[in-house]
């Protein structure tokens, strides 16, 4: 470790797993190479970050954290704690344990003595993200809020780091291509990358997929994709520093927006960007492409319009259309507590219907599972692995629904793609003034030409 006074190896005869010593083997030699201690770091430390770096850790024991990084000091503390708590590391691999049937204890013991990361290697501040890709590191994970991924992904690429990015790839046209010019640039240099749509990796799901695939439905004719449930609100969780439910006064606008990060539209990229492409992506996959045009409607119900709450829609159906004709109907929404909560898909053939999971069978974890492949891949003891294209194209697709409803016009790939259509701000600066602008109003909106 460094500014330690030790090596691995003595690391790693002091280890709850007693593990042997391996060598370091940097990112771009490591596949083919068998087992090899790899060193992870994270980039965004917030809740999905934090339980990210434990569903690593659980996935294999020669995998340590060494380095993360935060726009925010707080954030970053609270992370670590969660870390070294073993209440907190229990909580999130007691189903590993369930399922793998290594005891619990031990597990949690060796979750939480890999979480190695020192006071030079916690980094705050816009630049945080490159000082953890300086680090010592093989694996970064990529976990901060979906407008800052483009940028986090291609600098990534280029320091050739294994890569974890979690969905969406981008909040807009320019950012989302931009990634998609990083991920074909990893695919070129062979780096493992994975992007955080576990469905993919979750055994009922690539099993009922591969039969509906196989034409176990026959022709397919529909699907339908709902995501209801309750609202995000980063200022009611208990780790929010402001005055509860609210804004700090003392905070600029650039502050504010990034801790409560997910109502806002350049942040997200809405409900349908952030969370329901977990249920659009599924049909994509079990369709085996991508729609070619969308039309859809929306609004907000429930949001309150002040200034906590952003500029999000609070609901949003769309129709899309894919090149064969078949139709997804997608539905999401945001309502409070004790209104009505689903989230599921469903393809229907000619022969039949499918939740696209109901014919496999359960396996371990997908929040699980997905590092387990990464890191296969990493060391070539499976075959190489790089989803981020197919998650590209359902975020455009996500954003193809979303500038449907802004709109109120159809809006086709083609329109999309030719779009220059960018929601970052001119610069980064927490204390710059930020406007925000009221939620889309459809027949005013225009989608960037």
């Amino acid at each position: 470790m460094p500014g330690r006074n030790f090596d691995r190896r003595t690391f790693l005869k002091g280890s709850t797993l007693a593990a042997p010593a391996f060598e370091i083997i940097r990112p771009e030699l490591v596949r083919g190479s068998g087992k090899a201690w790899l060193r992870a770091g994270l980039v965004g430390c917030g809740a999905r970050g934090t339980q990210a770096a434990v569903n690593l850790l659980s996935a294999d024991p020669n995998v340590e954290l060494v380095a993360a990084g935060d726009l925010f000091g707080d954030r970053l503390d609270f992370c670590l704690r969660q870390l070294k708590d073993p209440k907190y590391v229990q909580a999130n691999v007691i189903r590993v344990s369930r399922f793998t049937g290594q005891p619990l204890e031990e597990l949690t013991r060796s979750v939480l003595g890999r979480v190695r990361i020192d006071p030079e290697h916690c980094f705050t501040g816009f630049e945080s993200y490159k000082k953890v890709l300086a680090s010592d590191i093989d694996i970064v994970m990529l976990a901060a809020p979906p407008a800052y991924r483009p940028i986090h992904l291609e600098a990534a690429v280029e320091a050739r780091k294994h890569i974890f990015a979690e969905k969406p790839l981008g909040t807009d046209v320019v950012g989302v291509k931009r990634a998609m010019a990083a991920i074909r640039r990893a695919e070129q240099m062979k780096l493992t990358l994975v992007a955080g749509a576990q469905r993919r990796f979750q055994k009922e799901y690539v099993e009922t997929v591969a039969r509906i695939r196989d034409g176990e439905l026959g022709e397919i004719l529909a699907a339908h994709a709902i995501w209801a449930g309750p609202p995000v609100l980063q200022f009611l969780s208990e780790n929010w520093p402001g005055p509860r439910g609210r804004r700090d006064p003392r905070w600029s606008d650039m502050v504010f927006q990034n801790r409560a990060w997910y109502s806002f539209v350049w942040l997200s990229g809405d409900q349908i960007v952030e969370q329901h492409i977990h249920n659009i992506d599924v049909c994509n996959w079990a369709l085996g492409m991508h729609p070619v045009r969308a039309i859809a409607s929306g609004g907000v119900a429930w949001r309150p319009r002040e200034p906590e709450y952003g500029n999000i829609y609070d609901h949003l159906t769309a129709e899309f259309i894919y090149p064969n004709g078949v139709r997804l109907h997608s539905h999401c929404r945001q309502y409070p507590e004790g209104c009505h909560a689903e989230v599921s898909e469903l393809v229907i053939g000619s022969r039949g219907r499918s939740n696209c999971r109901d014919l496999g069978k359960p396996g371990l974890e997908a929040y699980v599972q997905e590092h387990v492949e990464m890191l296969r891949s990493i060391r070539g003891e499976g075959p190489y692995l790089n989803n981020g294209m197919a998650v590209a194209e359902s975020t455009l697709t996500c954003i193809m629904g979303r500038e449907a409803a802004y709109s109120g016009l159809e809006v086709t790939w083609d329109m999309l793609m030719s779009s220059r259509q960018d929601l970052l701000p001119p610069r980064f600066d927490l204390e710059m003034k930020l406007e925000t602008p009221p939620p889309a109003v459809p027949g005013r909106y225009k989608l960037s030409s």
